[in-house]
């Protein structure tokens, strides 16, 4: 193991537990496509395949929009937000929001289990028990109390120790290596070019989420997870960690240091302009 800082504090995995989420979700019967599962894994920009898949989740299962319980929102893409304002959108809408892959893939497997659907954000609903359930089994760590999540779903208590076994487990586990491959083969889906879980997910043989307030975690196929939390909030620095901890240790080729220096070293702007950049300091200890 190697780690730095306090990795037994608790915190929120917000977004980070999509993954997780989305395997409990298949396993209910949700039967999603690798497409529609990356984008149950992600969260996404609001781009017209992030809205089509999720469309299309809802109506194999037989819903419209209007079963989502996330709050309307507009694309996370400015491209996006551009496009459907010109086309005439006068309000946000459930579809847009970034979670709504994850809440339709809730939807698809109550429908699949013959579970209340008005109810799946219920922590008590067994859509959800089912969820803290696998991730309390996979990690022996205590997720509960849950708190809730900025889309409404619930969401789970962590550690950088927990989130880490987590995520190995992603990357080891043959129970989830559908949702790795899923997460693998389209990081632009889980989140979009430019982001660091999707570019960290593209420079190397891995899958990758983020989650609001500054935490991310990465698999490393049939080798290893990292967790990292942010305790500013930063996500920037979040991904800053991630990707400098995969090159401590060991998993970046020439080609990924340069696919990834903008995560690993972003720029710091001023007056609108580069004046210098952010820097990792920090040096894992190994046990």
């Amino acid at each position: 193991m190697a780690w730095f800082g306090d990795i037994d504090r608790p915190f929120f995995l917000r977004s980070s537990a999509k993954p997780f989420q989305a395997h409990v979700s298949q396993e209910a019967g949700a039967d999603l496509s690798q497409l529609q599962l990356a984008v149950a894994c992600a969260s996404h920009r609001g781009l017209p395949v992030h809205v089509a898949l999720v469309r299309s989740i809802l109506e194999d299962a037989g819903l419209g929009e209007d079963a989502l319980q996330c709050p309307p929102d507009w694309p996370l893409d400015a491209s996006a937000a551009r496009r459907v304002v010109r086309a005439g959108a006068g309000e946000p809408r459930r579809l847009w929001h970034n979670c709504s892959g994850k809440h339709a893939a809730f939807l698809r497997a109550c429908v699949a289990s013959g579970w209340p659907v008005e109810s799946y954000l219920d922590p008590h609903h067994p859509l959800q028990r089912a969820v803290v359930e696998f991730v309390a089994e996979i990690v022996g760590f205590p997720v509960e109390p849950v708190g809730v999540d900025g889309c409404g779903a619930p969401v789970l208590r962590t550690t950088v120790r927990a989130m880490a076994t987590m995520f190995a487990r992603l990357a080891s586990d043959p129970v989830l290596s559908d949702v790795f491959a899923a997460m693998h083969r389209y990081p632009a889906l889980v989140a979009v070019n430019g982001q660091g879980d999707t570019e960290m997910a593209i420079a190397t043989n891995s899958s990758a989420k983020g989650g609001a307030q500054g935490c991310v975690g990465v698999a490393v196929a049939d080798k290893f997870g990292i967790a990292v939390k942010s305790w500013d909030g930063l996500g920037q620095v979040a991904y800053l960690g991630a990707a400098s901890a995969l090159e401590q240790l060991g998993v970046l080729s020439s080609t990924a240091r340069e696919t990834l220096e903008p995560v690993v070293h972003p720029p710091v702007l001023g007056g609108g302009r580069p004046v210098g950049r952010l820097e990792p300091r920090f040096d894992l200890e190994m046990s």
